[in-house]
């Protein structure tokens, strides 16, 4: 029937766009992580490095994770009903989407910390520790990513619990969960961690830019080539160009929270069809900012 065949014609291209994506991304953030611990054998990392590292390996995961679900979601959305199949994978998801978010926001407050040039006093402080400070964060988002998995978890398990019909095929979730009953907590807190990554985003860029509109005024009877200068302007790029995808991608992570409430899942689609290419465009920028890193991918990539 044509029903039939729309739905079977959706379903092709929501699985083929969202695999692309996945995929492409997985491989980009997969090059970061092998490149970098091809260096490990060579020399200690520094800090920028260990937290693409990081990053890289966040992003490959939660790809994957989120393959897996919207696969599911998509061909086999009963599979995802079997005790704890949807807990655990939303869990997983909002863990790796957390730590992926937050470490981006820490890449940009890094990169600002080390380029940036203030004589606040606190700042200087910051310029001097930051690389002593760079695990200790690291393992700050990866505690703070944990304690909302397991809270997405509880509430997920609960919420199907509370929901279930026991017949004798087996369990068939109720469509009448309330939203505002169960899941607000978590829209609560998704929203504030959204929001404060992104305010922590804009007011790195902001202080950069500061930063560099007072070094060039500073610079302008210098007629000889600053390399402070050339440092702020590589890493003004990198963070403007994050800024850009980070505003849109703190837009359609707002809206899908928005429009997962009233459960309209082709709007739902289409956000995920950006926030799915984020980590793989943001890691290509992530690439070509690094000198090492473009040398590395250009030397294995003929065209």
């Amino acid at each position: 029937s044509p029903e039939q065949f729309n739905v079977t014609s959706y379903a092709a291209t929501a699985v083929a766009t969202v695999t692309f994506e996945a995929f492409a991304g997985m491989w980009i953030n997969a090059f970061i992580v092998s490149v970098i611990c091809s260096w490990v054998k060579r020399k200690t990392l520094n800090s920028n490095e260990k937290i693409l590292l990081f990053l890289g390996c966040a992003r490959f995961c939660f790809l994957c994770i989120s393959w897996v679900y919207s696969f599911l979601s998509i061909i086999y959305p009963h599979f995802l009903y079997v005790h704890p199949t949807l807990p655990l994978l939303t869990s997983i998801q909002s863990f790796l989407n957390y730590s992926n978010i937050w470490v981006s926001a820490f890449l940009c407050v890094f990169y600002c910390i080390k380029i940036a040039n203030f004589r606040n006093s606190f700042f200087i402080y910051l310029k001097v520790k930051i690389d002593r400070m760079v695990p200790w964060l690291l393992l700050g988002s990866v505690f703070s990513s944990l304690v909302i998995g397991i809270i997405v978890y509880n509430v997920t398990d609960k919420a199907l619990c509370e929901n279930l019909n026991f017949t004798c095929q087996g369990r068939i979730w109720k469509a009448s969960i309330r939203i505002e009953e169960y899941f607000f907590p978590i829209y609560f807190i998704s929203g504030f961690g959204f929001a404060t990554s992104f305010m922590t985003v804009t007011f790195s860029a902001l202080l950069l830019l500061f930063s560099l509109w007072r070094h060039k005024h500073n610079m302008q009877t210098n007629s000889m080539k600053d390399l402070s200068m050339d440092a702020h302007i590589k890493a003004m790029k990198s963070i403007i160009s994050f800024f850009v995808m980070y505003s849109f991608n703190f837009v359609f992570l707002i809206l899908s929270l928005i429009y997962s409430i009233s459960g309209q899942n082709h709007m739902m689609f289409l956000f995920s069809v950006f926030l799915y290419a984020f980590p793989g465009f943001h890691s290509i920028i992530l690439i070509f900012s690094n000198p090492k890193l473009k040398k590395t991918l250009l030397s294995i990539v003929p065209c």
